[in-house]
């Protein structure tokens, strides 16, 4: 499988219909009560302030991630997905590389994201990524974990 990362509006029918599959699949996952969607306003989500990247295999979205600027050089990572289709394949990981790399072109110096234990393979994807747990950084009521990234 060949993963190839691009920037995509957010507001798109095919960041919708990622960012819907997102939310339904947390709702299932989810640990800690009851799942409460917070979809990110897509204005952040956009350049300068945000970007929003969607990882096609063969023409098909395959997973999206985003970025939204908390603090000048700060950034958040937010609705970092991959479709069942993309799983195992490293494109949880290519998303994951390529938002660094936008996050680094916008100004940013650091990144952080939060997530919920449930997710034992976004949880083992950031540790292996260099992501360092710290306190809770929002008041996030779907979070469990928080984590954070110095980028070079």
């Amino acid at each position: 499988m060949t993963v190839t990362i691009a920037h995509e509006d957010p507001a798109t029918e095919v960041a919708q219909s990622l960012l819907q599959a997102y939310f339904a699949d947390r709702a299932i996952t989810f640990i800690g009560g009851v799942y409460r969607p917070k979809p990110a306003d897509p204005a952040t989500l956009r350049a300068p302030e945000g970007a929003f990247l969607v990882a096609w295999n063969d023409g098909e979205p395959v997973g999206c991630g985003a970025l939204r600027r908390l603090e000048p050089h700060r950034f958040e990572v937010k609705h970092l997905y991959v479709a069942p289709a993309g799983r195992g394949k490293g494109t949880g990981a290519a998303l994951l590389s390529a938002l660094e790399a936008r996050a680094v072109e916008l100004g940013a110096t650091e990144v952080v994201l939060d997530t919920n234990s449930a997710l034992a393979a976004a949880n083992g994807l950031y540790t292996s990524r260099g992501y360092a747990s710290i306190p809770p950084y929002n008041d996030n009521p779907n979070a469990t974990r928080w984590f954070r990234k110095p980028l070079a």
